[in-house]
C-alpha cells in the first residue's frame, strides 16, 4: 500500500547560487500550478491513508494556508500523519504559522544553511542570522515542537572554526532534527556558471563532516549518513521511507514516485507539465535493480542493512552474491558487522560513493 505522498512547489522568492532543484521565481504562474497538481493528485491518488506527507520545493512555505488546505483536501490522513513543509525563515509569520499548524502541518523543515551573514549573502539567501532566529521564536510561540533545520558546509571562504561555530550555535538552539548537507558544485546552478573562490576540497569537506559528527553525537541520534535527531520520534518519517525503499507518490513538477516496482519522475518542463500534469513515464524495475537499490538506501542508514530481510524479499543468498565485496570492506575497517547484516563505518561513509559502485554487475 502506498502511504507516503512528496508535493513539489518550484517557487521561490529567488534562486540560491547552488540550488539544483527545479524551481522558479515566477510567482505569478503559481495559480496555473496549483491548479494542475490538483488535476494530478486527483487522477492518480487512491484514497489510501497516509503516513506521511512532504511538501518540498523551491519554498512551499510561499503558498498561503488556504492554498495548502485545497491541496490537502485532495488526501487522506489524520492526526497520526507526519506532513512536512520545507520553509526559509523569510516565508514564516505567525499569523502563517498558526495557519499552518491549525492545518494539521506538524513538522517544519527550515532551511537555515548558516548562521554567518556573509556566508549566506554569497550563498544567495534572503535572510539573515538575525532572521533566523526571529522565526525560530516564532516557531517556539506558536509550540511548534519538531521542527527541524539545515546546515551547509563547504561554503565559499568557510573554514573549519567558521563550520564549528555554525555547529555550536545550532546546538544552542537544540532543534530536534538537524540535517548536514556539503556544498556541491552542480550544473545549471548560479555557481556552475560563475564557479566560487576558496571553496572547500573534498578532504576539507570531509573533515567538516567528521566534525559534526563528533559535536552532535553527544545530544543527537545519527541516524542517516546526513541526518541528525534528539529520539527517534523526530526522525524524518518521509525519508526513512524512502532509505527503507517503501512506495510513494510523487506530485508536481519534476517530483517523483516509486509505485509497485516501476519509479518514474514527472517532467521538468513548466508548460508541459502545465498541459499535462497526469502524464507519466514508467520504468519497470527488474530484481537485480531491486537489489542494488535496497544495498544503496540501505547502506545510507546507520544502522545498515538486514542479511535475512533482503534474502527473504527477494529469494537469494545475500553473503553467496556479495560477500566478497562486505569481506573486502570489513578488512579494511571501511564497514563492519552488525546483529542482522553490516554497516558502514565513519570512514566508509566519507567513501561510501566508491563503495557502493562494486555492487553494480556483481
Amino acid at each position: 500500500m502506498i502511504n507516503c505522498v512528496y508535493i513539489h512547489i518550484p517557487f521561490c522568492e529567488k534562486k540560491c547560487n547552488y540550488c539544483a532543484f527545479c524551481s522558479y521565481s515566477a510567482l505569478g504562474a503559481k495559480e496555473k500550478y496549483l491548479n494542475a497538481l490538483k488535476k494530478e493528485i486527483k487522477f492518480h491518488y487512491k484514497n489510501e491513508i497516509l503516513k506521511t506527507i512532504y511538501f518540498g520545493g523551491g519554498t512551499p512555505s510561499l503558498l498561503e494556508s488556504e492554498e495548502i488546505k485545497e491541496i490537502l483536501s485532495l488526501l487522506n490522513y489524520n492526526s497520526n500523519t507526519q506532513i512536512t513543509i520545507e520553509c526559509n525563515p523569510n516565508s514564516l509569520n505567525n499569523k502563517k504559522i498558526d495557519e499552518y499548524k491549525n492545518l494539521g502541518i506538524n513538522r517544519f523543515s527550515i532551511g537555515i544553511q548558516s548562521f554567518n551573514d556573509e556566508e549566506l549573502r554569497l550563498l544567495g539567501r534572503l535572510h539573515n542570522t538575525q532572521k533566523i532566529y526571529e522565526t525560530i521564536d516564532l516557531l517556539e510561540e506558536n509550540n511548534i515542537e519538531n521542527y527541524s533545520i539545515d546546515l551547509m558546509y563547504g561554503i565559499p571562504n568557510q573554514n573549519i572554526k567558521n563550520w564549528e561555530n555554525n555547529l555550536d550555535k545550532a546546538i544552542i538552539l537544540r532543534p530536534k532534527h538537524i540535517s548536514l548537507y556539503g556544498l556541491k558544485i552542480e550544473e545549471g546552478t548560479y555557481f556552475y556558471k560563475y564557479p566560487p573562490k576558496n571553496i572547500a576540497t573534498l578532504d576539507e569537506q570531509a573533515d567538516m563532516y567528521e566534525l559534526a559528527i563528533e559535536k552532535l553525537k553527544k545530544n543527537y541520534i545519527h541516524y542517516e549518513f546526513s541526518n541528525f535527531a534528539t529520539s527517534e520520534k523526530y526522525f524524518s518519517k518521509h525519508n526513512l521511507a524512502y532509505w527503507n525503499r517503501e512506495e510513494y507518490y510523487g506530485f508536481g513538477l519534476s517530483a517523483s514516485g516509486f509505485i509497485n516496482n516501476k519509479r518514474y519522475t514527472n517532467t521538468f518542463n513548466f508548460s508541459q507539465y502545465i498541459k499535462n500534469p497526469t502524464e507519466k513515464e514508467y520504468e519497470i524495475l527488474t530484481i537485480k535493480n531491486a537489489i542494488e537499490e535496497e544495498i544503496f538506501l540501505g547502506l545510507r542508514l546507520i544502522e545498515g542493512i538486514n542479511f535475512n530481510l533482503i534474502n527473504t524479499k527477494y529469494d537469494i543468498d545475500i553473503i553467496k552474491k556479495y560477500g566478497n565485496i562486505f569481506e573486502k570492506y570489513i578488512s579494511n575497517k571501511l564497514m563492519e558487522k552488525t546483529e542482522k547484516g553490516v554497516r558502514l563505518t565513519q570512514k566508509g561513509i566519507l567513501l561510501s560513493n566508491e563503495i557502493l559502485c562494486e555492487f553494480i554487475d556483481v
